[in-house]
């Protein structure tokens, strides 16, 4: 593998280097996940709510999959023109479908006896929505905010076909001047950028979800038991826990 481009200091820096690349391709892939998450976790809270629409949600999820990127942004150019637009567009039906996916299932995977709960204790439908599943359902809604970010940032390099910035461009002109150097230096960074926007958000969702909800409290307390009952720290029959010390 020819890593020549990718550790030229020349390439990072200035108007084409990679950290102006990596920004452009970061700043693509934000406006893109926030404009789909604005549109699919409402629609998914109303529909893992009251149960309805259940079959609409399924089937946007699995035609949003099979959608071709490419196929979208070459329909979206037909419709509007060139420009960024079109990129967003194909990027937005790209990262719709795991976020309505995710946060309609999340939502159906609260207990109904909690619901009834909340209900009994005179809770607002939307303030059960907001105190109470989402909370629980938080784990698999974020999850689903990782695989639409995923998916976004690795498709993302579809701007520079239509000639804008980010990480694509190494790709599409090394492909169009047969450097292929520049191409295994833009997929090396997509790649290593991709893993660490992953470990970022797994930092976050370990921050935001309660430790009761993905189940840490119930696995500290599983260590706790078994190292109660370890024979190793429990002392034997007949003597005694802590022996006193020998006066001097």
């Amino acid at each position: 593998m020819n890593l020549d481009f990718l550790l030229d200091g020349a390439n990072w820096s200035g108007p084409d280097g990679f950290p102006q690349r990596i920004l452009e391709h970061l700043g693509y892939s934000a406006v893109s996940v926030v404009i789909a998450m604005i549109i699919a976790i409402p629609i998914g809270l109303l529909i893992g709510h009251t149960g309805r629409g259940a079959l609409l949600a399924i089937s946007l999820g699995n035609a949003g999959r099979a959608l071709p990127s490419l196929g979208v942004v070459i329909l979206a150019i037909a419709v509007s023109s060139v420009g960024l637009g079109p990129v967003i567009a194909a990027l937005v039906v790209l990262a719709v479908p795991p976020l309505l996916t995710a946060t309609y299932a999340g939502l159906r995977a609260v207990d109904p006896a909690v619901v009834d709960a909340a209900r009994g204790i005179g809770l607002r439908e939307s303030q059960i929505v907001a105190r109470v599943e989402v909370p629980i359902a938080l784990p698999v809604i974020l999850g689903g905010v990782r695989s639409a970010v995923l998916q976004v940032v690795s498709t993302a390099t579809l701007a520079a076909y239509v000639g804008q910035g980010g990480l694509g461009r190494y790709l599409f002109d090394g492909l169009a001047l047969r450097d292929y150097p520049r191409i295994v230096a833009g997929a090396v960074v997509l790649a290593v950028l991709a893993v660490i926007v992953d470990l970022l958000l797994a930092l976050v969702q370990r921050l935001t979800v309660s430790p009761g909800v993905d189940g840490r409290a119930a696995r500290a307390r599983g260590r706790g038991a078994v190292a109660a009952t370890d024979p190793a720290t429990v002392p034997a029959a007949g003597t005694d826990p802590a022996p006193a010390e020998t006066a001097a």
